[in-house]
């Protein structure tokens, strides 16, 4: 039974990390509900890996306290690198026919993924496709989230806001180098939403853990 529940604790931590930034042993073990030393013991074997890395940090008088956080390879675990193939093609085409050309293509990519969103979002309340906003990132490979900042109202849509969350970029690499795409992102998601402002919060392009989102109703007119 161990050796099928060692491979899970070691994603639960992995994922853990993604999401919180770092966390220390201690701190992993109560989330995870297993015990320190076991932690310890995972934690080993991840940095072994390269997938973690870890810094000391020194508390008053007393022995330096470790925290944890993921490598760059840690990071690239999650998700699978889906977009390697995609960005080996966007280079291709730059070299063939030119940035400014390829920043054309991406941007009718986006705008045709948009018009997939707003279709399989539909057309119920705010939270209803925020929600479903989530599911489909989820499909794609993105750690996605949301929660509500305000209730929403339907007689005062502009009251009604949420932040969407997501811990990691299933198009990182492309990002990196063509990073147009986190702003036709951006328009993507205001497109599928068209009764809705959209605010970058956070991002991942910035060393930020995450990339945040915060979404709001228009005032109607």
């Amino acid at each position: 039974m161990a050796t099928t529940h060692e491979p899970s604790t070691k994603q639960d931590i992995l994922n853990y990390l993604l999401k919180q930034r770092q966390a220390s042993a201690q701190e992993l073990a109560g989330a995870l509900n297993i015990s320190p030393q076991a932690v310890r013991r995972h934690l080993k074997d991840l940095e072994a890996d390269g997938l973690i890395e870890h810094e000391a940090i020194q508390a008053n008088m007393g022995r330096p306290n470790f925290v944890y956080c993921l490598s760059r390879e840690g990071r690239d675990r999650l998700p699978d690198r889906y977009d390697e193939f995609a960005l080996s093609l966007l280079n291709t085409l730059a070299e063939t026919v030119g940035y400014d050309q390829v920043g054309t293509i991406l941007r009718k990519q986006w705008e045709r993924k948009a018009e997939e969103y707003r279709e399989h979002l539909g057309t119920g309340a705010i939270a209803e496709r925020v929600a479903n906003l989530v599911k489909l990132r989820q499909a794609e490979g993105y750690m996605a989230e949301w929660h509500p900042v305000e209730p929403e109202n339907s007689e005062d849509p502009a009251s009604s806001k949420f932040i969407v969350t997501e811990y990691n970029c299933a198009i990182s690499h492309i990002a990196e180098s063509f990073p147009s795409v986190c702003g036709h992102e951006l328009e993507m998601f205001a497109a599928a939403l068209q009764d809705c402002t959209v605010e970058r919060t956070h991002w991942l392009v910035n060393g930020e853990h995450r990339c945040g989102y915060l979404i709001q109703g228009k005032a109607e007119a």
